[in-house]
């Protein structure tokens, strides 16, 4: 996939977009939004579009995305469509985007909204064990895609603006997650975990769901990549950062035992031989995100950008295809979920994941891949 095909298609996207409904938001479409509002499929696009102007210096990447968090954020901080007191976890993630605004452009509304989130932050609900609720409405659930949405957001907080207080609760979410979440035959991560355990579709004596997702396993990396990125440990936490690091290596090594020889991995990676499962867009693009910046960051050794780069490129070979002069993206599941209680469908089964449907230009898999494509510029240059 040739660079210059790639930025075209970025800059569809952009074209087909206003700040008010952007392309990219398939989910919703579907579900019939007009506005869009905040939430964390919007923020993997825009935190997407910041790594391309930084990773491109194109001025028209950081407009597009300053002007579409704008319009959303009030003068006094207060945020269009969102509402704290849903302790929802997924709409941290959008939040990320106002530091590195506020650090290009020193808006003061972007710093009092961020002040806004992070007090849903300091509020959210928690186990006993001391996570994150993922929702209001999960009460007692941590699932792994919501430590992405959620601990890198903390962490850059705790880091620019609080002194790092709370780098220890942040350390010790993530250690609860790896002493409850990962199998230890595979070294990979369950989807959710009820602490409770007493939600239809867990474990009662685990509390765990039934399968390895990719997206979320692909969130999950990306949560250990961005917070260990955003922390400056000092000799207080150095023993904590470092055994983080392993984990995030430990787990890429997990990850590649299973990667197909596309490049690409499978919507439930360690079934990928059982039918109609199938190689899945977003959560691969995510780990060949994952694999490249985790070898520049130097948190892998450079052997490992072979795996990313046979990611990427896997992924555009198969997904990536023009159409009447448009170019368009497939191979993404629209959404996975466990739950709640009154959708019994959303089980955590093999087929409750074969049955969500597959779709083109969602930013769930969109804005991995142009997140991987930073990567590549940044190799290119």
């Amino acid at each position: 996939m040739q660079m210059p095909v790639f930025e075209r298609y970025i800059d569809s996207l952009i074209e087909r977009s206003t700040v008010e409904v952007p392309a990219w938001n398939i989910e919703k479409a579907k579900a019939g939004s007009v506005s869009v509002g905040w939430n964390y499929i919007d923020g993997c696009m825009i935190l997407a579009m910041l790594e391309i102007y930084q990773a491109t210096g194109e001025r028209k990447y950081y407009e597009f995305a300053d002007s579409f968090i704008d319009f959303r954020v009030n003068e006094d901080g207060t945020i269009k469509g969102y509402k704290p007191e849903e302790y929802n976890i997924d709409n941290v993630n959008a939040g990320k985007t106002l530091f590195a605004l506020y650090e290009m452009n020193g808006k003061e509304k972007y710093r009092r909204a961020i002040d806004l989130i992070y007090g849903q932050v300091r509020k959210q609900p928690r186990t006993a064990e001391g996570n994150f609720w993922h929702k209001k409405i999960y009460p007692d659930q941590v699932w792994l895609d919501g430590l992405y949405m959620g601990q890198p957001f903390y962490m850059e907080y705790e880091t620019k603006f609080n002194g790092r207080k709370n780098y220890s609760d942040i350390f010790a979410q993530f250690a609860n997650v790896v002493k409850y979440m990962r199998d230890e035959k595979t070294g990979l991560y369950y989807h959710g975990y009820d602490a409770s355990k007493e939600i239809f579709w867990c474990d009662k004596k685990t509390g765990l769901s039934q399968n390895f997702w990719l997206r979320a396993i692909g969130w999950y990396s990306m949560a250990l990549l961005d917070t260990l990125s955003k922390c400056e440990p000092g000799e207080e936490y150095r023993d904590e950062y470092e055994n983080l690091k392993k984990v995030f290596v430990q787990l890429v090594d997990d990850m590649l035992k299973f990667q197909d020889e596309s490049g690409m991995w499978y919507q439930l990676p360690a079934l990928g031989g059982k039918e109609p499962n199938y190689l899945e867009t977003s959560g691969s693009a995510i780990m060949a995100y994952s694999l490249l910046k985790g070898v520049r960051l130097g948190f892998l050794p450079v052997s490992y950008r072979e795996y990313g780069l046979k990611a990427f490129h896997g992924i555009c070979d198969r997904y990536l295809k023009e159409t009447d002069g448009e170019l368009n993206l497939g191979g993404i599941c629209l959404v996975a979920g466990l739950g709640p209680a009154d959708n019994p469908k959303r089980d955590g089964s093999f087929e409750y994941y074969m049955s969500e449907p597959v779709v083109e230009n969602d930013a769930k898999g969109v804005g991995p891949l142009l997140l991987a494509y930073t990567e590549m510029r940044r190799l290119a240059d």
